[in-house]
């Protein structure tokens, strides 16, 4: 293996003494589509981690994979509730027509297909999710549509026109006020505003309200892999429940749907990690 592009991606996420060893484990798997051994004794090497420290962090947070997966991963739940709902054999048609068991990759090294056993949306299932993508209410039918999609690439999402994208209206869990900031507008609709703290700095950070949608507007700028603390701007309460991200692990920030229901982000700057419960609320 060539050292230079991982000793280049070490050297973008070390400021100081401090190295984003998360951040460096996401950037080696975007590149190699999983976590080579040899890249990570050469991590090792560099920041001075040992390589125990570096495997633990790799093999608790499921997005990342010690063996090569493809350019794309469909993850298919096998949750009680998307169980009853015909789970099983929506994951048996995937297994069908790409020809892999759960855990395989294709041929062609395009796609990988993994089980699992819940993704946080139960209300919606069968869920599926297509490199980071969710597809609710997913039946046989529709599994080939969600392959052809995942193969061209399914980052390439028109917020106008994509059914998986909607908005949503939210409160704060603490106060029951509403977060929507209807004098500021992103992606076309009303934004959600909270007020986020880190690294000692505090100041207001408005969010997409469409459920799929990523966009973000902040007061200062912050550093990716940044776990932020999320503060509602009435009532000062801390948004923070007990969930934490399936993805990275970071604390899931909550807030109230209108309506009923709770609908749950990832704290961790650059992670999608999300979850939607329109059944009820736990915090």
């Amino acid at each position: 293996m060539n050292p230079e592009p991982i000793l280049r991606i070490i050297e973008n996420h070390t400021t100081g003494s401090q190295t984003g060893l998360i951040s460096i484990l996401e950037d080696i798997q975007a590149d190699y589509s999983y976590l080579p051994e040899e890249a990570l004794r050469i991590v090792s090497e560099k920041t001075g981690r040992s390589l125990v420290d570096i495997y633990g962090v790799a093999t608790f947070y499921k997005a990342f994979s010690l063996r090569p997966r493809g350019k794309h991963l469909i993850s298919a739940c096998l949750g009680t509730a998307c169980h009853v709902r015909g789970g099983r054999a929506v994951a048996s048609e995937f297994q069908r027509q790409l020809g892999i068991k759960p855990g395989e990759t294709t041929s062609d090294h395009l796609i990988t297909l993994e089980t699992v056993h819940c993704l946080g949306a139960c209300a919606l299932g069968p869920i599926v999710v297509a490199d980071g993508h969710y597809f609710s209410s997913v039946d046989q039918n529709r599994v080939r549509e969600i392959i052809d999609k995942a193969s061209v690439g399914i980052d390439r999402v028109d917020i106008t026109t994509d059914e998986r994208i909607f908005p949503v209206e939210v409160s704060c869990p603490r106060c029951n006020h509403s977060l929507m900031d209807r004098e500021r507008y992103i992606d076309g609709y009303p934004s959600i505003r909270v007020t986020a703290s880190f690294h000692l700095k505090h100041g207001w950070l408005r969010l997409s309200c469409l459920y799929g949608s990523f966009s973000v507007d902040y007061e200062y700028e912050v550093p990716k892999d940044t776990v932020v603390n999320f503060f509602c701007p009435h009532c000062h309460a801390e948004l923070a429940g007990a969930s934490r991200c399936f993805t990275c692990g970071a604390p899931m920030v909550p807030m109230l749907v209108r309506g009923g229901g709770l609908v749950q982000i990832c704290s961790r700057r650059g992670c999608k990690g999300h979850m939607l419960d329109l059944t009820g609320v736990n915090l």
